[in-house]
């Protein structure tokens, strides 16, 4: 049976956006339910600045009130070795950095060139080099940007290997508004993969179009193993208007389970996860999956 590792990114890329103010218990409640459903990777949060992104200013708060798990992994966002420094100091194990495959892109969200922003995370890797600390690659707009248009894969392919050369143990490829195909994905994951091998890469996939679980599907054929996802489809993206949030965790469960892949996670207990979230936020369950399986029960 093939195995499928989820990175739960709900706490961190699915919250970041909510306009109202997410408490800190309702976070830590919301991380021990995934956990408890079997989730081993949760991406807890980001430490940023509270001025780019409020959401995430209790980051010290929620790691001093995380009750670990010696089964679960909780990777944090870091931009720069400030934001490393003080994610280690709070017990972080594993950290991920994130660069764009487009320059209009990484000028809107980090103000800096693609090299500018890769240049900053040198520092971060030499220190988690040193201190045993894993390191994580993101690459937003891998298939197109809402400011420059179409991605050539060639251009995700060169900043996905600048990562792994500098370090980053993995690279997840984020479709950020949500355009690709599996036609446009394949291309863009032939070229990557001519880099990168295919075992050190992840899928994360918006869901703007309807297109996310076609592409998750497509990538697993193409051989990824790894994919991100956000319980109840939860996020978005405040550099692309329109844009929704990430694949829903329960319809990917759903679709590599019918796959015949092992992914660890209790679909019931993952539904009602979504459906805790989705009533504390006041928001409808973006999964559809989850939306079938409550509707059957009652």
């Amino acid at each position: 049976m093939e195995q499928v590792r989820i990175v739960e990114v709900g706490p961190r890329d699915g919250l970041q956006n909510e306009k109202q103010n997410v408490a800190t218990a309702v976070k830590l409640e919301l991380i021990e339910r995934l956990a408890t459903a079997g989730l081993r990777d949760i991406e807890v949060t980001s430490f940023v600045s509270p001025k780019w992104v409020p959401q995430m200013a209790d980051h010290v708060d929620l790691m001093r009130g995380l009750e670990r798990r010696q089964d679960v992994n909780y990777p944090v966002l870091t931009p720069n070795l400030k934001g490393f420094e003080a994610a280690v100091a709070e017990g972080a194990k594993e950290v991920a950095v994130f660069a764009a495959a487009s320059e209009g892109f990484s000028q809107k969200n980090i103000n800096c060139s693609i090299d500018e922003s890769i240049d900053r995370f040198v520092p971060v890797l030499d220190a988690a080099r040193r201190q045993g600390v894993k390191v994580r690659g993101y690459v937003s707009c891998v298939v197109a940007c809402p400011y420059d248009g179409a991605i050539a894969p060639q251009q995700v392919a060169h900043v996905a290997a600048r990562l792994h050369e500098l370090g980053c143990y993995e690279v997840s490829l984020g479709d950020t508004i949500g355009v690709g195909t599996p036609a446009s994905l394949l291309r863009m994951l032939e070229a990557v993969a001519a880099r990168v091998p295919a075992d050190h890469l992840a899928g994360h996939y918006h869901d703007t179009y309807g297109m996310a679980v076609a592409n998750v599907h497509a990538s697993y054929e193409f051989g990824l193993r790894v994919f991100d996802s956000s319980v109840a489809g939860l996020g978005g993206c405040p550099y692309a208007k329109g844009a929704t949030g990430n694949v829903a965790t329960e319809d990917i469960v759903y679709l590599l389970h019918g796959l015949g892949a092992s992914t660890g996670v209790d679909l019931d207990a993952l539904v009602d996860c979504g459906a805790w979230i989705s009533a504390q936020l006041g928001r409808d369950n973006g999964s559809r999956v989850a939306r079938a399986i409550v509707a059957k029960r009652s």
